[in-house]
Parts: C-alpha cells; structure tokens; sequence
C-alpha cells in the first residue's frame, strides 16, 4: 500500500516512529522500500555522498530530477521527497512554485523539501496552495554551510526561539513535515510537542515522530568520518571491498570466469570457421 501524508499522521496519532532514507538510485531505492522505509528522500546530499562535491550547494535542479525519478521507479510503498537544490527556490516565489511543479510532474516525487524557516514561508504556502505537499528544513542547513558552517544549532536561547518560530511558521503556511537536523534533543522535543505536523530528526534526539540518515553514512560505504548522531548499522563498504579484492584476485589468477560463466557454441562451427579439417581459409 503506497504511505501517504495521511497515512504517515495516522503513525504520529498511534506513536509509531517514521523511519526516513536516503536514495539516490533506482536499486537503492528498491532495496529501502522492500526493507519497510516509511519515506525517502533524495537529497541534495547527493553531492557530497555520491558526486564527490564537498558540501551540496553545486548540485542543480536536473541532477535533482534525474536522481529522484530514478529513485521514485524503484519504489512501490515508501513515499518519496524531492530535496529542492540551492537556489531553486530563493531567488523568489514563482521561481520556487515552478520548480516544485518540475519535481512532482518530472520525477513523480510525493513532497518537495526545503531548508530554511520562515523566511520562506511564503513559498512554502505558495507551494502548498498548488497542491503540493512541502518539508520544511530547520537548524543545521547544509545549503547555507558558508553562512553557519556545520554544527549544532539552537544552544543558546535567542537562537533556540528563532528554530522554534520557524517551525511554527513553516507549520502556519501549510508544510506537512519538517526535518530538524543537528539541534538538542530538547528543544527537538519542545517542537515535537508544539507542532500538530510531523517533525524528523537527525541530530536531534528520539522524541522526533521520525528519524532520518543518509544511506552512504549508516551503510559506511565513505571513508569519510561520520557525524556524532550516525550509527553504522552495517559495515557494507568493506564488505563490498572484499568482494571486489575477491573479484580481482580471481581474474588475475584465470579462477574467473570459469564453465559455469561461460557460453557454449558447436565446435563444427568453430571448426568451419577456423578453416580446421581440410577447409581453404578465405
């Protein structure tokens, strides 16, 4: 059954957790979908999860839509949120209207996502009253790396007003969901309590309706290190080096490939072909 806004309130309602991945790619996304994932959202962390940028502020709206209309022919249940790329939306509320419309026609995205609060509630509504559902995206905002840099937001009290003003904003112009990311676990807390809308975590303690990491992180497939609030729930990435240590060590030893990889022909043919038995070469 295809998990809607709706569906995801009902969770909020009965106290189950939401549980949100990362996708970037049509078989990653079939595997989080048949793994249960209530949610994905492609992000722009596609840029430095995958692309090799070192923060997301290069990745574009046709890296976006590419990426998430991938993702969406992977999923059958799980639904799916389009992370609007830097400078798809603040440059003004029609630009940011059109490029949301791109993502949901283009891509069959489920949601679009923004960062920021309310200073762009306007969009935000404007979006919305399109009939396009929005995330919002407080605290840490990776778009805006240069400005705050990357670390926890909301210690000190005028700043931990300004998120939670935020996140009533957002909540005022219609947004279905917001994404806390790196803010104590309190005042993660203290919204969670004050919203009637979804809030998501990540950085931001248990009390949030819903969690989410970026694939890349929680599988360990960088080498990068990763932040205070991820787990490592498999080590994939060295799992999948051995494989390919395997993989080499057998195709320099002619281990691989052997008959059972291997397509057959008749020898009369390969006879004819040689000129073998008599046959003149032509």
């Amino acid at each position: 059954m295809k998990i809607t806004i709706a569906s995801l309130m009902e969770m909020k309602a009965a106290g189950e957790k939401i549980a949100m991945v990362t996708a970037y790619d049509t078989p990653t996304a079939k595997l989080l979908d048949a793994a249960g994932v209530d949610t994905i959202l492609v992000g722009d962390s596609i840029g430095n999860a995958v692309l090799g940028y070192k923060d997301t502020l290069p990745v574009t709206m046709e890296v976006m839509l590419h990426h998430t209309a991938a993702v969406v022919r992977g999923v059958e249940s799980a639904l799916v949120i389009f992370d609007m790329p830097f400078m798809s939306y603040q440059v003004s509320v029609e630009e940011g209207v059109r490029n949301a419309g791109r993502a949901i026609k283009e891509t069959g995205a489920n949601m679009v996502k923004l960062e920021g609060g309310g200073k762009y509630a306007e969009v935000a509504r404007a979006i919305t009253e399109c009939g396009i559902p929005v995330c919002g995206h407080i605290g840490l905002t990776p778009q805006s790396v240069n400005l705050i840099g990357y670390k926890v937001q909301g210690k000190q009290y005028e700043k931990a007003r300004q998120i939670l003003n935020d996140a009533l904003a957002l909540q005022a112009a219609g947004a279905s969901m917001i994404v806390l990311e790196c803010v104590p676990w309190k005042l993660a807390k203290l919204i969670t309590e004050r919203l009637d809308i979804l809030t998501i975590g990540i950085g931001a303690g248990p009390y949030c309706d819903g969690q989410v990491l970026v694939f890349h992180d929680m599988m360990a497939l960088s080498d990068k290190k990763s932040p205070k609030f991820v787990k490592t729930f498999a080590q994939a990435g060295k799992l999948m080096q051995r494989g390919v240590k395997q993989y080499v060590k057998e195709v320099k030893a002619s281990d691989y490939p052997g008959a059972e990889h291997s397509f057959v022909i008749e020898d009369a043919i390969i006879e004819k072909l040689s000129g073998k038995k008599g046959g003149r070469r032509k």
